[in-house]
C-alpha cells in the first residue's frame, strides 16, 4: 500500500507546486471560502512586518493568529509554499496511519462479534470483508490530498492547512492509544483554534476502551483515567499559553486571538453562518445571539457522548463536522478535514437518499456567484447575500445534512463499528 500512497503524494505536490506557479494563485488566496480574517496569509504577512518592526503584532485589529504561528513563519517566511504542501502530506500520512489502524481495531471487533452472533440478520451486508478495509486508508488519504477544498487552502497559504495537521496528529495519537500525545496534540489544536476542546470527549471514550475501562459514572477507574488525561490536556495548554506569554511579553494575544474568535466582529462573508445572520441584526440584539451561536458548538457534545459511547471514532467525525459548521470564521479547509473521513463509514452509504443534493451543494456554496438583481426602482434587494459575489453558506448546509443522514444511518445498523 505505500507505493499507492507514493503516487498519491506526489501527484498532490505536483498539483499545488503547479497552481503556485500559476496566476490563479492570488485568486484563490482573495477568496472568502478559502481565507477567512483568522487564517488568511496577507494577515499573517502583516503580522510579522509589525514584528520585525519591534510592534506587537496584535496592537491593531489585523492580526489574529496565535504567537506560534507567527514566529514559526518568522523564520520559514522565505519556505511557506514548501511549509504548506508538507503540512498536507504530513496530515494525510496521519490520517492514512490512523485508519490502517483503527480498521484493524474494527475487524477483530466485528469477528468477535460475529463468532457470538451478536449481530441481526438485516445489518449482515453492512459488515465490511478484509479487502474492503483494505483500501479505506488510502481513500482517506486520496480524499484529504486531491480534494480541491484541500488544493485551495493550500495555495492560498492558508493556515487553517497547520490547524488541520495538528487535528489529524492528534487522531493519530488517540487511535494508537498515547494519552500523553493525544491531550499534546488537542491542547495544541484547541491553542490554536478554540473549537477542537469539543474533540476531548470522543477522544477519552476511546482511550478508555482501549484500555478497557467501563464507561460508568460510578467507576473509580473511570474518573481516575478521566482525570488524568484531563490534567494531562490542561497542563499542556498552560504550557502553550505561558509559552506565549515569553515569546511576546504581553497577554494581548488572549483577546486578539481567542476573544475575536468568540465576539465576531468581523463579518467578512464566509461559508459559516455567523456573518449571514449578523450582517442583519441589530447591535442590541447581537451579544445574545453571539452566545447563542456559540454554545452551538459545545452543545451537542453531551448527547452524542451518550449516544455514541459505543462507536467513539464516530463520535470524533460527528464532532469535526459540527466544527466545521458552527466555528465563526470557517473555511473549506475545515470541511475538506471532514470530508477526508467519508470513506471510513463507506459502507452506511448504501442506501443514500437525496443523492442529487449532496453531489451539488459543496460545489456551488464556492462557484463565484452574481450579484442580486435590483428590484424595479434600481435599488438592492438589502439581503445580506446580494452584498458580495458569493452565495449562503452551503458547504455548512451540506455537512449539516451530511451528519444528519450519517447518524441516521449509525442509529439504523446499531451494533455494527
Amino acid at each position: 500500500m505505500a507505493a499507492p500512497l507514493v503516487l498519491v503524494v506526489l501527484a498532490a505536490v505536483t498539483v499545488r507546486a503547479a497552481l503556485y506557479r500559476s496566476s490563479l494563485a492570488a485568486f484563490i488566496a482573495e477568496r472568502v471560502e478559502v481565507a477567512s480574517p483568522l487564517n488568511a496569509w496577507k494577515r499573517v504577512v502583516e503580522g510579522l512586518a509589525l514584528l520585525d518592526l519591534g510592534v506587537s503584532p496584535y496592537s491593531g485589529a489585523i492580526f489574529h493568529e496565535t504567537p506560534l504561528i507567527i514566529y514559526l513563519f518568522h523564520f520559514l517566511i522565505e519556505y511557506a509554499e514548501l511549509v504548506f504542501m508538507i503540512t498536507d502530506v504530513l496530515t494525510a500520512v496521519a490520517l492514512y496511519l490512523a485508519i490502517q489502524d483503527f480498521n484493524k481495531v474494527v475487524f477483530k471487533k466485528q469477528k468477535l462479534l460475529i463468532e457470538l452472533d451478536k449481530y441481526a440478520p438485516d445489518v449482515a451486508e453492512l459488515i465490511q470483508t478484509p479487502m474492503e478495509m483494505h483500501y479505506i486508508p488510502l481513500k482517506v488519504a486520496l480524499f484529504y490530498l486531491l480534494n480541491p477544498y484541500t488544493v485551495m487552502s493550500c495555495v492560498a497559504k492558508s493556515t487553517c492547512a497547520i490547524n488541520n495537521s495538528v487535528i489529524a496528529f492528534f487522531i493519530l495519537a488517540t487511535i494508537k492509544g498515547s494519552a500523553f500525545l493525544s491531550a499534546v496534540f488537542l491542547a495544541l489544536a484547541t491553542y490554536q483554534s478554540l473549537y477542537p476542546l469539543t474533540l476531548f470527549a470522543p477522544a477519552l471514550l476511546y482511550l478508555l476502551q482501549r484500555q478497557f475501562i467501563p464507561i460508568k459514572l460510578k467507576s473509580k477507574s473511570f474518573w481516575l483515567y478521566t482525570m488524568q488525561y484531563a490534567s494531562l490536556y490542561l497542563c499542556s495548554l498552560v504550557v502553550l499559553i505561558c509559552l506565549s506569554f515569553f515569546l511576546l511579553n504581553s497577554w494581548d494575544f488572549i483577546p486578539a486571538v481567542y476573544g475575536f474568535i468568540l465576539s465576531v466582529p468581523d463579518l467578512t462573508p464566509n461559508i459559516g453562518l455567523f456573518w449571514y445572520f449578523f450582517a442583519e441584526m441589530f447591535e442590541h440584539f447581537s451579544l445574545f445571539f453571539v452566545c447563542v451561536f456559540q454554545i452551538n458548538v459545545f452543545f451537542y457534545t453531551i448527547p452524542l457522548a451518550i449516544k455514541l459511547k459505543e462507536h467513539p471514532v464516530f463520535f470524533l467525525f460527528v464532532q469535526l463536522a459540527i466544527i466545521s459548521i458552527f466555528k465563526s470564521y470557517p473555511t473549506v479547509g475545515d470541511v475538506a478535514l471532514y470530508m477526508a473521513f467519508l470513506p471510513v463509514w463507506s459502507h452506511l452509504y448504501r442506501y443514500p437518499a437525496h443523492l442529487g443534493l449532496f453531489l451539488c451543494l459543496p460545489p456551488a456554496g464556492v462557484l463565484p456567484q452574481p450579484r442580486a438583481a435590483p428590484d424595479t426602482a434600481g435599488r438592492d434587494r438589502g439581503h445580506a447575500g446580494s452584498e458580495i459575489r458569493t452565495g449562503p453558506p452551503l458547504p455548512g448546509t451540506w455537512a449539516t445534512l451530511r451528519n444528519v443522514q450519517s447518524l441516521g444511518y449509525m442509529g439504523w445498523v446499531g451494533k455494527v463499528p
